[in-house]
């Protein structure tokens, strides 16, 4: 799977495009802020929030991708200082959420509090992004009957973290070797290789 198919597959997954992916992908930087305000803290907390998302089983997890100072280094080079603006509030609002349901930030939580969590915010999530794809709806078609491009406001905090996650973890040495089975090098293509239940998926 190469970096074009995977940003598909993740929009696919989150409902939405992967923002920064065309900017990384071109290998650009946005003219965004230099420093998006990461502290170690929040590193810390973001690679707790993808392990929760991506949990560790018989293969390492998100944590072991190290999936939080991917999403620093995404954050600060491929997004515009408005997705900036909305990722690092966003790390307020997660903890203001958590507090609300747990009564205590998410780093003092049960792996099982911790899920419970991100399964509302999901909710949340998909619900914000749909309001908001409906108010941006005639704009963005005006705007292709123009020929123009069209930059709406950027979707709920949360997807942009489940966004990152997928992305780092399967990109990462850990993902592309440990979860997916790796050939460094393309190989032939076989129509008829036999499928054996519970294989995991090719990456190259």
């Amino acid at each position: 799977m190469d970096r074009r198919e995977l940003l598909k597959t993740i929009a696919l997954l989150t409902g939405g495009v992967v923002i920064g992916g065309e900017v990384f992908l071109t290998g650009c930087k946005t003219g965004a802020k230099a420093d998006a305000g990461f502290s170690a803290a929040h590193i810390t907390l973001l690679d707790e929030i993808g392990e929760t998302i991506i949990p560790a089983t018989n293969t390492p997890g998100a944590k072991a991708a190290m999936v939080g100072e991917f999403m620093k280094v995404m954050v600060t080079d491929c997004y515009t200082e408005k997705e900036q603006q909305a990722f690092m509030n966003g790390i307020s609002a997660l903890e203001e959420a958590c507090r609300k349901i747990h009564s205590k930030g998410f780093m003092d939580c049960s792996p099982e509090q911790r899920h419970e969590l991100l399964v509302s915010l999901e909710k949340e999530a998909k619900a914000f992004n749909q309001r908001k794809d409906e108010a941006e709806k005639v704009k963005r078609e005006a705007a292709e009957a123009a020929k123009k491009e069209f930059t709406g406001e950027p979707p709920h905090y949360y997807t942009l973290m489940k966004q990152l996650t997928l992305w780092g973890f399967f990109t990462s040495k850990t993902g592309m070797t440990e979860t997916l089975r790796h050939i460094p090098v393309p190989g032939k293509y076989d129509g008829s290789y036999p499928y054996v239940k519970g294989d995991k998926a090719w990456a190259e």
